[in-house]
């Protein structure tokens, strides 16, 4: 039975003034993806690649463990986009040979009066065919199911990049203002309106 789940979520950060604009942090993919993930469960896999291993999955009776290969780019404004290029499930090999997973996403900062935000969308869909025990539960409730499963994994990473995203920021800038190239240039006020 081959079945569809689908969850999107969607972020509005602050950011605190710096003064090096976030836009110059954001160009640095593999440090955004230690924002949204916990770094022992990424790998690189070269150029703006990287390999994330989620944590164990219950749906049902069924404990999975999905990887999902992702491309990450920056754009000339500072905003990121990401994309899902690869997929599998650890566990069920059944259920491996018949799984898709998409995911996209965008983060952009955006002046406001008030100062910068980042705002933000992710998108999650996973298709799949279910195994023989699966074909006589209701979809409904198996699209309940794993409705909400993918909302629990989106949320746990919006909360993680909530944090994790301008705790990580501060650590930067305060890392580029102690180099010496960066202390006697001082950011410059037209670098610094970028």
């Amino acid at each position: 039975m081959q079945t569809r789940f689908f969850a999107s979520q969607s972020v509005e950060l602050n950011v605190p003034e710096q003064p090096i604009p976030i836009h110059h942090y954001l160009r640095q993919p593999h440090r955004l993806i230690t924002a949204l993930v916990d770094p022992s469960r990424v790998e690189t896999l070269g150029g703006d690649r990287f390999r994330l291993k989620m944590r164990p999955l219950t749906f049902f009776t069924l404990s999975l463990q999905p990887t999902v290969d992702i491309d990450i780019w920056a754009d000339a404004e500072g905003g990121i986009t990401l994309r899902s290029v690869g997929s599998e499930i650890l566990g069920v090999e059944y259920i491996n040979e018949r799984f898709h997973l998409d995911l996209t996403g965008q983060l952009m900062p955006v002046q406001t009066r008030q100062g910068t935000r980042l705002l933000g969308q992710a998108n999650l869909q996973v298709e799949v065919g279910l195994p023989p025990a699966f074909w006589v539960t209701p979809r409904p409730l198996l699209e309940a199911t794993g409705n909400g499963l993918l909302r629990s994994v989106l949320g746990t990473v919006k909360q993680r990049l909530m944090h994790q995203l301008l705790v990580d920021y501060g650590s930067w800038v305060q890392a580029q203002l102690a180099q010496p190239a960066c202390a006697s240039l001082a950011f410059a006020p037209d670098l610094a309106t970028d």
